[in-house]
């Protein structure tokens, strides 16, 4: 029977295997969340990278669009921020082009979860299509919460909690891990009202301090893209 663990921080990933599991990679505010919107809007793939500099370079090497972000606002000099709605409000055209990112937490906890089996990317956006892909793998599942600059963040166990409670419904063992039960617990806390519960949260205080509500709100919604699965190929991320 395949497991669920949860990596609380990618600072903790050495601590865990990843030969031979699927990291489901997650950072609901905002990469992850903005990853899964940009390849649902149409553009065709995504070069995640943790450092800025390279994004500018893979932007001028490939001619595609780019997106930077520090301490959750728009670096100076890229084309988009952190935002889903960078990708939504037509502003800038982007179906049919690619994209290089590097935020603050999401695409370094990305760079390191690549020794695993399977790489995908992970939200409450597309929770049903990361349940659907591991239940197809049927490999042991490591989620791997990107925090806030290596420390433990909110949303992003509560969305392993989410996770782990589709995985279960699956046959997945969920009992074997305290830092599932944990995540598990939290998901059973915040699913009444997921919006309300997070509004506790450290960095929603700090993106809603920065006028970005309206990102919050949209992060939030679950299975918005069902069937968008940003997954890892060679270099990039495409949908699969």
């Amino acid at each position: 029977m395949p497991s669920v663990d949860i990596c609380f921080s990618p600072e903790l990933l050495p601590l865990y295997k990843l030969e031979g599991r699927v990291a489901v990679v997650v950072d609901i505010l905002r990469a992850t969340s903005s990853i899964v919107t940009a390849l649902a809007s149409g553009v065709t793939h995504v070069f995640p990278v943790a450092e800025l500099a390279e994004c500018q370079a893979l932007g001028r090497q490939h001619g595609c669009l780019t997106a930077g972000e520090r301490d959750g606002r728009p670096a100076a000099g890229f084309d988009l921020g952190n935002s889903p709605f960078g990708y939504l409000d037509g502003e800038l055209p982007v179906r049919g082009r690619a994209l290089a990112i590097s935020t603050t937490n999401g695409t370094h906890a990305l760079r390191r979860s690549l020794a695993a089996d399977a790489v995908v990317v992970g939200a409450f956006l597309n929770l049903e299509a990361v349940a659907a892909f591991a239940e197809t793998q049927q490999k042991d599942v490591l989620v791997v919460c990107a925090g806030w600059k290596g420390q433990f963040c909110l949303e992003d166990t509560v969305f392993g909690g989410a996770l782990a409670s589709r995985l279960a419904q699956r046959g997945f063992d969920v009992a074997g891990s305290d830092a599932t039960l944990a995540a598990l617990h939290l998901w059973q806390q915040a699913q009444p009202d997921l919006h309300a519960y997070l509004l506790q949260s450290s960095h929603v205080r700090r993106l809603n301090s920065l006028e970005a509500n309206k990102d919050f709100d949209f992060c939030l919604r679950i299975d918005e893209y069902r069937s968008v699965l940003p997954i890892w190929q060679e270099d990039r991320l495409v949908a699969r």
